[in-house]
C-alpha cells in the first residue's frame, strides 16, 4: 500500500523532469556578485533554447552550511536576485521567471563526506530551471491502399487494383470500380487535396518515360495520372482539389512490372 501512495508522486517527478533544464552558476564563498563569463554563459543558456519552448524560468539560491542560517537565507537570495536582474538586463522579459527564491544553506554530514571543500563549493550556486513546453508531434508520412478519415501531407495512397495494361492509359473495368470506391471516400472527406502520380515500367535506363500506344507520344505516364484525373472529375471530385503528374519509370515498387504500371494519390493538402 505504501508503494502505490507514492508512486503517483513519482511518476509525477519523472515527467516533470523530462521537461526542465537546468543551468547552475557557482559563486565563490560569502560572494554573490557575478563575473563576465558567469554572467554571459546564464544569459546564452536562456538566449539559445528555443525561445518558443520556454514556459517559465525559476531561480533558486543556495549556499554551503558555513555560517548562521538567517545570513545564509538572505545570501542565497541575493545570489537569485543577481541572475535575475542580469536576464532583465539583457532583455528576457520578467514576466517569464515565475519564482526567484533564496533557499539557504545545503546541510552536509561532515563525517561522511569525501572532499567537504569541494562538496561545499557546489552548494555555492544559482539553478536556473527553464520549465519547456513538450516538443511537437512529429509525425510521419504513411502508406495506404484506400482512403483513411485522417492523413497527414505526404500520405501515399496506393491504389492495389488501379493498374493499366502495358502501353495503356486507358481505365479497365477493374480501375474504374475502384477509382469508385475511391471517390466515394474524397467525397465524404472534403478537404483532402492531393497530387495523383502516374507510372511506367519496363523502360530501358537511359529512358525515363514510356510511349503511350494511343496517343504514340511519350508521356504514358502523365496520361495515366490525367486519365484518373478526368475520371475522378466524372465523379464529381473539385478539380481545385487535385492535380497530375508523370514520374515515369523513377519511383518502382519493386513488387514486378504490373504494379508499376499503376497511378497513386499523395496527399498535398489536409
Amino acid at each position: 500500500m505504501k508503494l502505490l501512495k507514492y508512486l503517483p508522486l513519482l511518476f509525477f517527478s519523472l515527467l516533470h523532469a523530462q521537461e526542465e533544464v537546468v543551468h547552475s552558476v557557482y559563486f565563490d564563498f560569502d560572494k554573490f556578485s557575478l563575473n563576465d563569463k558567469q554572467a554571459n554563459d546564464v544569459v546564452d543558456f536562456i538566449k539559445k533554447t528555443d525561445s518558443t519552448r520556454i514556459e517559465s524560468i525559476q531561480i533558486f539560491g543556495y549556499t554551503d552550511d558555513i555560517g548562521k542560517e538567517a545570513y545564509n537565507y538572505k545570501l542565497s537570495t541575493k545570489r537569485a536576485t543577481a541572475i535575475q536582474n542580469k536576464f532583465i538586463q539583457s532583455g528576457i522579459k520578467n514576466k517569464v521567471i515565475i519564482t526567484i527564491e533564496g533557499k539557504g544553506r545545503i546541510l552536509i554530514d561532515d563525517d561522511i563526506v569525501e572532499n567537504l571543500p569541494e562538496k561545499r563549493s557546489k552548494n555555492r550556486r544559482v539553478d536556473v530551471v527553464l520549465n519547456l513546453k513538450p516538443l511537437p508531434k512529429i509525425e510521419i508520412p504513411g502508406y495506404y491502399n484506400t482512403i483513411q478519415k485522417r492523413h497527414i501531407v505526404g500520405d501515399h495512397i496506393y491504389l492495389d487494383n488501379v493498374l493499366f495494361d502495358r502501353g495503356s492509359s486507358k481505365l479497365t473495368f477493374k480501375t474504374k470500380t475502384e477509382l469508385d470506391k475511391i471517390a466515394k471516400l474524397l467525397q465524404k472527406y472534403k478537404n483532402l487535396q492531393f497530387e495523383i502520380q502516374g507510372h511506367v515500367c519496363c523502360t530501358p535506363p537511359y529512358q525515363k518515360e514510356a510511349i503511350d500506344m494511343d496517343t504514340k507520344k511519350r508521356q504514358l505516364s502523365v496520361n495515366r495520372a490525367e486519365a484518373v484525373y478526368k475520371y475522378l472529375i466524372l465523379k464529381k471530385i473539385s478539380k481545385d482539389r487535385m492535380t497530375f503528374k508523370g514520374y515515369g519509370n523513377t519511383v518502382p515498387l519493386g513488387k514486378g512490372a504490373e504494379y508499376d504500371r499503376r497511378v497513386e494519390l499523395v496527399i498535398s493538402k489536409v
